[in-house]
């Protein structure tokens, strides 16, 4: 058992370094993204198209229910309605700096981060990448980074999307319970909504799209000779991909509480 539980950690370390070398690499072939003929920045928009426009709709939908939940649920519990700087406080709590970048992310790494690793690991199987290899182009600045770069843009631009959203959608469900004209629920809201909250925000968002880009390009180069190492490299990067966002929010949401 002690044999087993070492050579699980030993291994664990390894991948842990090498995952660092993989993300290196990729910050560092980000910085000169490869524009020949304009492909890389291609790939980049869409990048975007498919993991931020596509995803707009779904984002929205979650938001605006969390943003009905949070009025109901509070109206009941503790009265938040009769408390408005509690409900505020709440709102941009739980919309704006918590849940807002966490979902966005996990929506995020269940379309884009499949799809990215699923193509991957195709294109290893289907010996694409030792094409690319054979004609001199690097498939980490040519496949790699115009992803990684619209994956994390996308997820900032989605969760400023869910916050608005949800903030919005609180607003609506507070008209059937107590109206407050919008420009006094908004000019409150901006008030308690602080810059460490909108920075706390960004920075979580940025670090979920990057994590979600490095995990799902790094169990897509994983994949070896055989279609049937697809479906369990991908479930490998979704759970894996999940267990790391949640890691980053509570180191971040630690560092922003200190």
């Amino acid at each position: 058992m002690i044999a087993v539980w070492g050579a699980a950690v030993i291994q664990m370390f390894k991948d842990a370094f090498y995952g660092f070398g993989f993300f290196w690499l990729i910050v560092r072939e980000s910085l000169r993204l490869n524009t020949h003929r304009g492909v890389g920045w291609k790939v980049v928009v869409m990048q975007i198209l498919f993991t931020g426009v596509n995803a707009m709709a779904i984002i929205v939908l979650i938001a605006l229910s969390l943003g009905a939940v949070i009025i109901f649920e509070g109206a009941q519990i503790v009265g938040l309605i009769g408390q408005k700087d509690q409900l505020y406080i709440v709102l941009v709590t739980i919309i704006t700096r918590e849940l807002g970048p966490l979902l966005t992310a996990f929506i995020v790494m269940a379309r884009s981060g499949v799809a990215i690793a699923t193509e991957l690991s195709n294109m290893v199987i289907s010996q694409e990448i030792e094409a690319y290899l054979a004609v001199g182009i690097n498939p980490i600045s040519y496949l790699v980074v115009p992803r990684f770069l619209g994956v994390t843009v996308s997820v900032v631009a989605l969760t400023v999307l869910f916050s608005v959203a949800g903030l919005a959608g609180a607003w609506f469900v507070v008209q059937f319970l107590q109206p407050i004209p919008a420009s006094e629920y908004f000019s409150n809201l901006l008030t308690h909504l602080t810059l460490r909250d909108i920075v706390a925000s960004l920075v979580k968002s940025l670090v979920f799209g990057m994590v979600i880009a490095v995990v799902s390009s790094y169990h897509g180069f994983q994949a070896n000779q055989s279609s049937t190492e697809v479906p369990v490299l991908v479930i490998k990067a979704v759970t894996r991909g999940f267990g790391l966002l949640i890691i980053f929010d509570v180191v971040i949401t630690l560092v922003y509480l200190a």
